[in-house]
């Protein structure tokens, strides 16, 4: 079972909008990772910043003032210690000791003279346990401070949970004097955050491209569907309205090409047609003359079997031309009041001396060409009354469509035979012969008024014994 949609349409739709969104998302991801590192690297280079002016300031200042100003000068993503022991850096990967170079390279030149910056980055969440330390672990060579101040400390932890832990420097430097100072700094938390004008704009340009690209499959594939309705039409009626040849070249040529076909096929029907009746009448003449000349025969016998001959002739040349001929092309589709159509055939046959019984209660009006509809319900009845003795006639609704059953009690059709009873002059030899007037055609064009209103007839054998003529009558929508 697959789980594509069976339409053109929709697996157009579907693939537009699988492209659509694949490529949308790798483009927010590639510019979000873009973003995210061009905002990493301004947040660094303002922290660097903001650590040279504040190192300038103290180198400007006494010792004295320098205490009363370090809580004005700390932040949640910066925390400053003056004058406090100074230790041995935590571990650091290659990534982490490649940008801590970088940072203090900008902080020396911010600076502006030869003063040395140790910096390590860290990346401690409030939950770690603390990073290992050890020596030289740093961006550069610097002078150590105890293990109760330096990183992976009680007081490290307390600065990192205080901004909110994530990536972090940490840079030890010396005052003009050599007063140790130490600078805890992260970059904002808002900084590694998707921004919601972006995902918005995303949003809509998908939506956007969305609604244009379902209108623009169903404008492409819209010339199709009109193209598969016509041809489904044309079998029920050569005599349908053209396809307009507008739209697309290829679009207009297909169309171009629908109407050439039904041209050609109409005029072959109305060909065939006139043909027909030129022969139905060429016919019709000689075998009056024999019927003529039969009755000079002295022989009684010997006419009654000319007679009987020339009758079975005359309606095998009937039905042959009947079959040929098909529905009446001219017959337009009209509301039929189906009831009163049965009713009227059970009529007809009952005084023909066969016996029909239907039932057909809340039946709605029916959509067709009533001639042949009335031929085709006949021949059914008609070999249900000649096989099976009499016919029951069983209509009801059904979603969709009408159901008309004609049900007899024959001796039925052997399973193997119930589909070639449909084939043209297929007889049954055991019960369909020539001897009960059958030739072979009434099934064959009973299905073909059928299907030409989009249904179908099918037979079965009845558990109880009989046969049983399921015709399906589709209503249009």
């Amino acid at each position: 079972m697959t789980i594509l949609p069976r339409s053109l349409y929709g697996r157009l739709v579907l693939l537009l909008v699988v492209v659509l969104v694949t490529a949308q998302l790798l483009g927010l991801a590639l510019h979000m990772h873009d973003r995210s590192e061009l905002l990493r690297e301004a947040s660094g280079m303002q922290s660097a910043r903001r650590i040279a002016d504040i190192v300038r300031l103290l180198d400007s200042l006494q010792p004295a003032e320098r205490r009363r100003i370090e809580a004005v000068l700390g932040t949640p993503q910066m925390r400053v210690e003056v004058d406090t022991p100074q230790g041995p850096l935590p571990l650091q990967s290659a990534e982490q000791r490649a940008r801590a170079l970088l940072f203090a390279a900008f902080l020396q030149r911010s600076v502006g003279d030869a003063r040395e910056f140790t910096v390590a980055m860290t990346n401690v969440r409030p939950s770690d346990a603390p990073p290992p330390m050890g020596p030289g672990a740093g961006a550069g060579p610097g002078p150590g401070y105890g293990p109760e101040h330096g990183p992976g400390s009680a007081l490290h932890l307390r600065m990192m949970k205080q901004s909110g832990g994530g990536p972090a420097f940490v840079v030890q430097t010396r005052l003009a004097d050599g007063t140790p100072i130490t600078f805890d700094a992260r970059p904002p938390a808002s900084t590694s955050h998707w921004p919601l004008r972006m995902l918005l704009s995303v949003a809509v340009v998908l939506g956007s491209v969305f609604v244009v690209s379902l209108l623009a499959v169903r404008w492409v594939t819209r010339p199709l569907a009109q193209l598969a309705d016509a041809a489904d039409e044309l079998g029920r009626n050569i005599h349908r309205p053209p396809l307009p040849e507008t739209g697309p070249v290829e679009v207009a040529r297909a169309a171009h090409a629908f109407n050439t076909m039904q041209e050609r096929l109409s005029r072959y029907l109305q060909e065939r047609t006139r043909f027909l009746a030129a022969m139905s009448h060429d016919l019709k003449t000689p075998i009056t003359r024999l019927r003529l000349r039969a009755e000079l025969l002295d022989d009684p016998g010997l006419r009654a079997r000319f007679s009987a001959d020339l009758a079975e002739m005359e309606a095998m040349v009937a039905a042959t031309l009947d079959f040929m001929r098909g529905v009446d092309a001219e017959e337009l589709p009209a509301t039929i009041d189906m009831r009163a159509l049965l009713e009227s055939l059970q009529s007809d046959l009952q005084e023909s001396g066969g016996m029909v019984a239907v039932e057909a209660e809340g039946l709605m009006p029916f959509v067709g060409r009533a001639q042949a509809l009335k031929r085709c319900l006949s021949n059914l009845m008609q070999n249900a009354i000649q096989y099976g003795t009499d016919a029951r006639v069983i209509a009801a609704e059904r979603p969709d469509a009408l159901e008309i059953r004609v049900l007899d009690r024959g001796p039925g059709i052997p399973e193997a035979d119930l589909e070639r009873v449909f084939e043209p002059y297929f007889r049954l030899e055991t019960s369909r012969n020539r001897g009960t007037g059958g030739t072979g055609l009434g099934l064959a064009i009973a299905r073909g008024i059928a299907r030409i209103h989009g249904g179908d007839i099918r037979l079965a054998n009845r558990p109880e014994g009989g046969l049983e003529a399921v015709l399906m009558l589709p209503r249009r929508r």
